[in-house]
């Protein structure tokens, strides 16, 4: 059964930088495009960046610059480096899977606040 778990999330001031991780398993996934979403209260869930088999990335324009998304294919993980963080960077952050099936984590909870 495919899994996909978080970690990461925490309060940060603003400027401050995280590292997400999302750890998969019961997936083949060299195979997955792997991403990561975010939802703030209100808001719709939106795509922060992807990342495909072959390293190549696509990232919202909000975060351009900010923020780096990387996998490892031994490991079976993604991460997201976050620098130079905002308030409106605040949301709960969703590891995506997506091939034939679409997968998603459980979330974890970033918050940028001074």
């Amino acid at each position: 059964q495919a899994q996909l778990v978080e970690s990461g999330g925490g309060l940060v001031q603003p400027g401050g930088s995280l590292r997400l991780s999302c750890a998969a398993s019961g997936i083949t996934f060299r195979l997955y495009v792997m991403g990561w979403y975010r939802q703030a209260p209100g808001k719709q869930r939106e795509l922060v960046a992807t990342i495909t088999s072959g390293h190549n990335t696509n990232y919202l324009d909000s975060v351009k610059g900010r923020f780096t998304i990387s996998r490892n294919n031994f490991k079976n993980t993604v991460y997201l480096q976050m620098n130079s963080l905002k308030p409106e960077d605040t949301a709960v952050y969703y590891c995506n899977a997506e091939s034939a099936q679409k997968y998603w984590g459980q979330g974890t909870q970033v918050t940028v606040s001074s």
